[in-house]
């Protein structure tokens, strides 16, 4: 399994937020491309970056992004805002592995076939985001009456990885609730990216025991309850 850190970008800085509400900020750092170049240094093999001013259509991180991209020498996935074929291959031509597509992919599955020729599918991340046992879109303001793996069965030759997220409890700090994630691994071929609510070594563990193939830490790592080199430990046992 892979961990791989969160850079969450608002306003040139670094933020991790609470159940994703750009108002409630567990912290926030001046130096975004420091925070990326230090998970690297402690062993990242992969980066996690959201631009969220993209994602709330309030501006974007795009220089920061590229900043990044050459500071480190390992590769990153980029989501928020992806909402056109140009952004999408802006982001790819400075340098970004994989692109992250969430409620534009899911209200408009054309949009995710375009991509796939253009990129191809290796380059695309799904966002799911799970509210309630509902796919939750729009900043998860709103849900689709659709559960995840009824979404991800849809893309099932579209995409290369899917990226999970249970909204119920991401950003408190308070663990995570497996038997979801278990029935995505075990319903699906295609490998599981697992966010929200990484607390302790233990999750990871878990998460590690039920296959998922990679897991992004935000809050955790910020606030210490993680140590970025023991989780990268576990992971690779």
């Amino acid at each position: 399994m892979i961990v791989i850190p969160a850079v969450d970008l608002k306003d040139k800085k670094c933020v991790q937020l609470i159940q994703g509400d750009p108002n409630k900020k567990h912290l926030e750092i001046n130096n975004p491309v420091e925070v990326a170049k230090k998970f690297v240094n402690e062993g990242a093999e992969y980066l996690h970056i959201i631009d969220l001013d993209a994602a709330l259509g309030s501006g974007n991180n795009r220089d920061i992004i590229k900043e990044i991209v050459k500071s480190v020498n390992v590769p990153v996935e980029v989501g928020g805002g992806i909402r056109s074929l140009e952004v999408a291959k802006e982001l790819i031509n400075i340098g970004v592995d994989r692109i992250i597509l969430g409620t534009k992919a899911i209200l408009e599955p054309d949009f995710v076939d375009v991509l796939n020729k253009e990129i191809g599918k290796n380059k695309i991340v799904l966002a799911v985001e799970c509210k309630n046992g509902k796919v939750a879109v729009k900043g998860w303001k709103e849900t689709v009456d659709k559960t995840p793996i009824q979404v991800i069965k849809e893309f099932e030759n579209k995409v290369g990885y899917i990226l999970f997220t249970n909204v119920d409890v991401e950003g408190l700090l308070k663990g995570i609730n497996i038997d979801i994630v278990k029935d995505l691994v075990e319903n699906t071929e295609i490998p599981i990216i697992y966010s929200g609510g990484v607390t302790t070594l233990k999750d990871i563990e878990i998460l590690k025991d039920i296959g998922v193939y990679g897991v992004v830490i935000g809050s955790a790592l910020y606030k210490g309850y993680i140590n970025l080199v023991d989780a990268i430990k576990i992971a690779k046992k």
